[in-house]
């Protein structure tokens, strides 16, 4: 994947240039129909798609305290990108700077930087620009003036309901992962590095490796079946997510940990995914320990009886 941080680095590219704009966050079922139909342009003209998005999402410098949490960090961004058979991501950083770009600065700045440039593509209802004040119509007149064409697709439905991050997070914060996962086209999925812990599961015999999520939206606390890929290979694992109420009266920060089924060794520093399975249980509050050890038995009972229709 060729990764450019600067809309000049587009005019290194030689061929004919079609971009696909957005926040892409969770590269969902309306993300792949865009970038589909950027590839179908960019074929007319034999050339290439490249995907302009942010580092972050707009609204965690804009509005911080009112951030959505986010259904893919960057590197999982990217890695869902490529495998719709992308190769070029313009990934510009979201600072004072560009916000303060206005809309017609903004697409001016890419018809310079991108000389090649044939189309752009986005959904319907883009905004661009200082203030989110660029709208499609701006756009095909500034098209008109730069000469590349705007395509627009509708957005993806599934029954009544649009395919969004918005609607996808709600699914995912009360525990609707099977609906989440047919908007995204895939099974929900949390991606971070593994850091340390307190140790506690090591300590009740259960170790886990627990996960860096900051930002990312996780569905409600509790028990669940996973598979975990690291370091190019998979496992089963049972995934914990809550506040751990039994061994941290003081908590007030939720944690992410997953104990691999048949996995020896250490994963401190290194990138794991998530992919989320099926719910097992709610969190719950153990009068003692050995409740709780107990009851991480019955999880790891369930889980290997969900495991016989879930192959790795």
């Amino acid at each position: 994947m060729n990764i450019f941080s600067s809309i000049n680095e587009l005019s290194l590219l030689k061929e004919p240039l079609v971009l696909v704009g957005g926040t892409f966050d969770g590269v969902h079922l309306g993300h792949q129909s865009l970038i589909r139909r950027a590839q179908e342009e960019a074929q007319k003209y034999g050339g290439r798609v490249v995907v302009m998005t942010f580092d972050q999402h707009p609204a965690s410098f804009l509005r911080p305290q009112q951030a959505p949490k986010v259904l893919t960090s960057t590197p999982q961004k990217i890695k869902l990108l490529e495998a719709l058979g992308l190769d070029a991501v313009l990934l510009l950083p979201f600072n004072a700077a560009l916000a303060a770009t206005t809309a017609t600065q903004f697409i001016d700045q890419i018809a310079q930087g991108a000389p090649l440039l044939k189309a752009i593509c986005v959904g319907a209802n883009w905004a661009f620009g200082q203030g989110g004040k660029g709208n499609i119509t701006l756009l095909r007149q500034l098209g008109e003036i730069h000469q590349f064409s705007v395509i627009t697709i509708d957005p993806v439905r599934i029954g009544e309901e649009v395919v969004s991050s918005t609607r996808i997070r709600s699914l995912i914060a009360t525990g609707d992962l099977k609906n989440a996962a047919a908007c995204l086209g895939y099974r929900y999925t949390l991606s971070g590095t593994v850091i340390h812990g307190a140790g506690r599961g090591k300590g009740l015999g259960f170790p886990t490796a627990n996960l860096k999520v900051d930002q990312m939206q996780l569905p409600p606390n509790g028990v669940y079946l996973a598979k975990a890929l690291v370091n190019g290979f998979l496992y089963h694992a049972g995934v914990n997510i809550g506040f751990r109420p039994t061994i941290s009266w003081i908590n007030n920060k939720i944690t992410v940990e997953a104990y691999l089924f048949d996995f020896t060794g250490d994963l401190y520093g290194k990138e794991m995914r998530l992919e989320f399975i099926s719910f097992i249980r709610k969190e719950i509050t153990f009068m003692s320990v050995e409740d709780l050890k107990a009851q991480i038995d019955k999880d790891l009972q369930t889980a290997k009886t969900l495991l016989q229709e879930e192959p790795l």
